[in-house]
């Protein structure tokens, strides 16, 4: 077998596991970024920071399934880890690589030089070092195999030598990619018999049962089995956020997203279900409102990947273990279609729950009000975005707003978002698109987001990006208003707005500065027509939209 370098060798074994795009800060990897262009057509996407790069291929993983890369020397690594968090949180398969201590001076303070993986121990489910070049192909295999199976999630790899000159060492080996798990999942395991049995049983039986619906499924892409096992039965379905997408907003067994950053359609359904599955969803406090929706002595029956996760927060009355996939194509086998009918009137009842929550908001998101209701954008988003979009939301109250109040009803839409770092939006939408550039893709964001991580606009023109972006700009933080009134003792006063207000900034103007195109929108009846623009731009777009600083994302009242 002939020698090869490091770097070929990493160059060889991403390309061998269909990996596209690296997002890097310089200098790192100075030889293999070499040899990813002679010998690979992976793109090289340089940013402006390591978190962005983190991001960005965090969004690239979420919305087409592969893991995503990034990269950093050692001295960037923290930053990088700090990028993780999102993708920890969130269950996605990036797999981040820094360059770390030199053996020989290890503790000799040397210039720049510190042991970061303990940092990235707290956000990876997988950390390993390599200090000789003979460990590079089994390290970088099970990095793979630990991003894609079970629980999908970020993993690290430190490699010997600030830049990682590790990659100058030669070694006998071919790149050995195990392609199954270039993407997620790897594996599709199904339940045993018997639980399937019991859990069909228990739905069958069930008066007023809830199916709630979490990020494992859209990561199992059982959108379709879940819908056809809540048509069979009569069962309406809630999603969480990260599952937004996995049922149509106008299906008549659609509710909503329950918990915090809700619908309060769906918190109504889960206070009085008398049984609640929750598909692939972790059931932690986003979703269920601090374990108060549904509340604790409901009948829980859950499905996940991760026996861990079974029973955690609530004590299951059944439980499955399996890929969402094929356990729902189980359940779907044993179910007795003919018991939906008791279910009528429950069913009634929930989609009354909806029609009241429509017509609560009705009236402001059909506002003319200027400055624009952010619930009007919300509903133009709803009419307007494409079959096979991809909208991308920022934390806070971009995730309230999107979660509550668009509704996800073309053929092939998908729905990610941050899932708590404020700034992962402008970055991640870019790898979005780099991940599916033939699909639309759309960031809802505020200016307090957008400011993070603006530099990556100039990235966007660099690589001619087509990613559209919507800023809900109101000129500061209002979300902060309320907690902001507390602490000013029930009223603001003073000098408050230095906590949380911003100059008033058209981004249009900033955008132009770094070879963006945009539109500034102040009347919401130019929304449409701004939209359209955007996405015939065939180019990365800003729309910036004038909002009114008043307008609070509704939270949950339960």
């Amino acid at each position: 077998m002939p020698k090869i370098t490091g770097a070929q060798f990493i160059a060889d074994v991403l390309q061998d596991y269909g990996v596209t795009h690296v997002f890097f800060v310089p200098y790192i990897l100075g030889h293999t970024m070499v040899e990813l262009e002679e010998r690979t057509g992976i793109k090289r996407i340089l940013t402006h920071g390591e978190k962005a790069a983190a991001y960005m291929a965090d969004g690239y993983a979420r919305a087409c399934g592969r893991p995503g890369i990034c990269m950093a020397q050692m001295i960037g690594a923290a930053n990088l880890a700090a990028g993780l968090r999102d993708a920890s949180l969130a269950c996605s398969p990036v797999i981040a690589l820094t360059g770390g201590p030199y053996p020989a001076s290890c503790g000799k303070h040397v210039y720049q030089e510190i042991d970061d993986l303990p940092i990235f121990r707290q956000v990876t489910k997988f950390s390993a070092q390599v200090n000789h070049v003979d460990r590079l192909p089994d390290v970088i295999r099970q990095a793979f195999r630990a991003a894609t199976t079970g629980t999908p999630g970020p993993v690290y790899i430190q490699l010997q030598g600030h830049l990682g000159e590790i990659e100058l060492c030669s070694m006998e080996s071919e790149s050995g990619a195990e392609k199954r798990f270039s993407c997620v999942p790897p594996f599709r395991t199904e339940a045993d018999g018997n639980s399937v049995r019991e859990v069909a049983q228990l739905l069958q039986s069930a008066k007023k049962p809830l199916i709630v619906a979490g990020g494992g499924v859209r990561t199992s892409r059982a959108h379709r089995e879940l819908v056809e096992l809540a048509e069979r039965l009569s069962i309406p379905v809630a999603t969480s956020l990260n599952a937004k997408e996995v049922i149509p907003g106008n299906h008549p067994l659609a509710v909503g997203v329950p918990g915090l950053y809700c619908r309060e359609s769906a918190n109504r359904a889960a206070l009085e279900a008398d049984l609640v599955f929750f598909v692939g969803s972790r059931t932690g406090s986003q979703v269920t409102f601090d374990w108060r929706v549904p509340p604790m002595g409901t009948a829980v029956i859950q499905l996940d990947v991760d026996p861990a996760e079974l029973g955690r927060h609530y004590p299951n009355r059944a439980s499955l273990l399996g890929d969402a996939k094929v356990t729902l194509s189980q359940l779907i086998r044993e179910v007795d279609p003919s018991t939906a009918d008791v279910r009528k009137d429950w069913v009634e009842r929930v989609k009354g729950f909806v029609r009241e929550w429509q017509d609560e908001f009705g009236t402001k998101m059909n506002s003319d009000a200027v400055p624009i209701r952010p619930e009007r954008i919300c509903r133009e988003l709803t009419k307007m975005l494409p079959d096979r979009a991809v909208l991308v939301s920022e934390t806070g109250h971009s995730g309230m707003w999107t979660g509550g109040m668009v509704d996800l009803n073309g053929s092939g839409q998908q729905y990610i978002r941050a899932a708590g770092s404020l700034g992962w939006g402008l970055p991640a939408s870019l790898g979005a698109k780099l991940a599916l550039p033939e699909q639309p893709v759309l960031l809802f964001t505020g200016d307090g987001g957008f400011w993070y991580h603006i530099s990556e606009l100039e990235t966007a023109a660099r690589w001619n990006i087509k990613t559209v972006f919507l800023v809900n700009n109101n000129s500061g933080l209002n979300q902060e208003m309320k907690p902001n009134q507390d602490a000013y003792g029930g009223k603001l006063h003073g000098e408050h707005g230095d906590l949380w207000k911003f100059r008033d900034v058209n981004f249009v103007q900033v955008a132009e500065a770094m070879g963006v195109q945009g539109v500034r929108v102040e009347k919401p009846g130019d929304l449409p027509h701004a939209l359209d623009r955007a996405f015939s731009a065939g180019a990365p777009f800003v729309i910036d939209v004038a909002t009114d600083v008043e307008a609070v994302a509704p939270l949950a009242k339960v």
